[in-house]
């Protein structure tokens, strides 16, 4: 069956995680109801409810969940029917006890949680297929059922396993990919430590050793994992599609590092959907969430997308799960909407009173519908609800950063030079300072076409493959603008460092090789003299031999002093800028002006704290301002405000807090694109 690319609805989705296992018939009643008032018009359900639906092993009944189904499409609400495999019953594990998880340290993982079995349990992958295979015959062509929703959260809390069906997963998989023991070998480098195998069943997984264990045996476990969590969904995926032609997803988490390679899944779902929540010990949270939606968007193709989760409030997994302040719940959802997202929903619809989520937020909060939170989740229906004509339209961007997971895996190994370089703190600190200057981004592999970019970023590109090198040096010489930061292009696919040397695959593009890498001493700090303008940094300097570069940057002070910091190359028809060292988003000010310039891009001028996206339809644009300042801020834009239907003429007045959608004739002009 041929699925289609959304679910069949006609205005923007909007609702969440729907629990009716945990409440009474009467409250489903209630809730219903409270959905109509606040706009609901797709929840998901059943997604851990696998115990009360597969009662035994292979016996099943559907009794409570068709009467669910039921009551909410009489009532007009879609479900988003969830596969339950995220939290096998206590019954499978009994039956199976071989399932089980097994940590690298040897501890077998026990029951009452969630995404505890192994995912190369033959069991468990039966047991899955067969829950889902019931499911969608039973529901598959319900008018009430839109989307599917497999599994939750894959590799969360559980990615890597060790346990012996892993260990017999991961030969198999070996087998596969290196055809011999002498290509294995030569891969992981195996000579050194005296680590040469000379039969498949003496290799073992990468578990707790005395030392550091084989950093090539760990990228491809971290390869392997990734694979298997994978096969996982798409045999769930493959057994509903044999009943449904609804389009099926499985909820991501971007931005969240959890073992799961998005750029591979998301080839293979109908509709790329995340899972969001904000870090509240981020002062500035709006610049993580916008990250983690690019990216969602980036790894989609471009497409509309779903936000699955997000919160209301305050999670409850943090160690400090700070409250979302009034009009906060409204900037982040919409925020997400300007970078991509046509589906706005929450993880709960009802706050649960017991288990270990009691203290999530929800959109019916334990306060019921006199508090706060409930006001403000009609009040977002009703925005939402003005906001359809946005549905279908794209975001676009001038500028690309490079985002790989596999090199983030090799790069989180041990013993590397320094334990204060870290791939996220490099991401955040550009991605900031195009945040800052409103410049929307998308994200990209070093392999993908990025022709259509005038700019591309490599905060953190420390594994690089020969060939994605060889496409960085034909995007420049084409004429493309790379800015390539410290600690990257310094080792191959099997974590080996470059034959020639580090940044060597790319000294087309950068004109330089890195000669030795100069980490600081924790809390250091040191100065560039950057064009006659001084740019503080830490943690890092390199010691740099260039082969054409004009020097833009020296280093005034440390274990590099009076040697390059920041250099410009012209390759061909582009430029490559290489930045040695670690300025903040602040210290990339000055630089990131050059580069711009170079690139032909033009900072949209906005004022602090405000932020401005553009989705793009054949003959509107809309562009979401909003205000995260306190204070209100001037905004040259002309439209009609989708939210309040007037019309601004040359100058949007927008208060704190507030947001804006403007809708206006579409233009093709992304000069300044923001």
């Amino acid at each position: 069956m041929t699925a289609p690319s959304w679910p069949k609805l006609d205005a923007i989705a909007f609702g969440g995680d729907y629990t009716p296992e945990q409440w009474s018939r009467e409250t489903w009643r209630e809730d219903v109801a409270l959905m109509r008032e606040a706009g609901v018009n797709l929840v998901s359900i059943g997604i851990f409810a696998w115990a009360l639906i597969e009662t035994s092993e292979g016996v099943f009944d559907f009794t409570w969940l068709d009467e669910v189904v039921e009551l909410l499409h009489e009532n007009g609400i879609s479900v988003d029917m969830g596969t339950p495999t995220a939290s096998p019953p206590a019954w499978f594990f009994a039956n199976h006890p071989d399932a089980r998880v097994l940590t690298r340290e040897g501890v077998t993982m026990g029951f009452g949680a969630r995404g505890m079995a192994s995912h190369s349990s033959p069991a468990y992958r039966a047991a899955a297929v067969r829950i889902a295979t019931e499911l969608a015959r039973r529901y598959g062509n319900h008018p009430a059922v839109v989307l599917w929703h497999v599994h939750n959260e894959y590799g969360v809390p559980v990615g890597e396993d060790y346990s012996p069906n892993a260990v017999r997963a991961w030969r198999l998989w070996l087998q596969e990919r290196y055809g011999s023991l002498d290509a294995l070998n030569a891969a992981w480098g195996t000579a050194f430590w005296g680590q040469h195998y000379g039969d498949w069943e003496h290799v073992g997984a990468p578990a707790a050793a005395p030392s550091v264990v084989n950093p090539a045996q760990r990228l491809d476990f971290a390869r392997f994992t990734d694979h298997q969590l994978r096969q996982c969904y798409i045999a769930e995926r493959d057994a509903i599609r044999a009943h449904s032609d609804r389009p099926i997803t499985t909820n991501f988490m971007a931005n969240q590092h959890n073992g799961c390679d998005l750029w591979a899944w998301a080839r293979e779902v109908d509709i790329v959907s995340d899972d969001h929540y904000l870090w509240a010990a981020d002062e500035e949270g709006e610049i993580g969430l916008a990250i983690a939606a690019d990216l969602t968007r980036s790894v989609g193709g471009g497409a509309p997308w779903i936000l699955m989760e997000h919160s209301t409030s305050a999670v409850n997994w943090q160690p400090r799960n700070v409250a979302k302040r009034p009009g906060e719940m409204a900037r982040n959802s919409l925020s997400h909407l300007g970078r991509g997202a046509d589906g706005i929903l929450f993880f709960q619809w009802r706050a649960s009173r017991s288990g270990a989520e009691k203290f999530h937020s929800a959109m019916l909060p334990h306060a019921g519908t006199t508090s706060r939170v409930w006001r403000e989740v009609v009040d977002l229906g009703d925005k939402l609800a003005t906001l359809n004509e946005v549905r279908g339209s794209r975001v676009q961007a001038d500028v690309a950063i490079l985002w790989d997971f596999e090199s983030f895996w090799a790069q989180d190994l041990e013993w590397r030079p320094s334990e204060d370089v870290d791939h996220g703190e490099r991401i955040r600190a550009f991605y900031e300072r195009l945040w800052r200057d409103g410049i929307t981004a998308d994200f990209a592999l070093p392999g993908h076409d990025l022709s259509g970019y005038k700019l591309v970023l490599a905060p953190a590109q420390y594994m690089l493959r020969t060939a994605d090198a060889d496409n960085l040096n034909r995007y420049v010489a084409q004429g493309g603008t790379l800015v390539v930061s410290f600690f990257s292009a310094v080792v191959d696919e099997n974590d080996a460092v470059h034959a020639g040397g580090f940044a060597a695959p790319l000294e087309p593009a950068l004109g330089l090789r890195v000669e030795e890498h100069l980490p600081l001493r924790e809390g250091a700090t040191c100065t560039v003299d950057f064009a006659g303008r001084p740019v503080t940094a830490d943690v890092w300097q390199e010691d740099l031999v260039l082969s054409g570069a004009d020097v833009r940057g020296v280093y005034v002070d440390g274990p590099a002093a009076g040697e390059p910091a920041i250099t410009r190359n012209r390759h061909g028809a582009g430029t490559g800028w290489y930045i040695s060292t670690r300025p903040d988003a602040e210290g990339l000010a000055a630089v990131m002006a050059e580069v711009y310039a170079d690139a032909g891009i033009t900072p949209a001028g906005l004022p602090a704290g405000v932020e401005v996206v553009r989705r793009t339809s054949a003959d509107a644009d809309f562009l979401v301002a909003i205000n995260h300042s306190a204070v209100t801020v001037s905004l040259s834009v002309s439209g009609v405000d989708l939210l309040t239907q007037t019309a601004t003429d040359g100058m949007l007045e927008l208060a704190g807090g507030d947001v804006a959608v403007i809708r206006s004739p579409h233009t093709a002009d992304r000069s300044a694109q923001s």
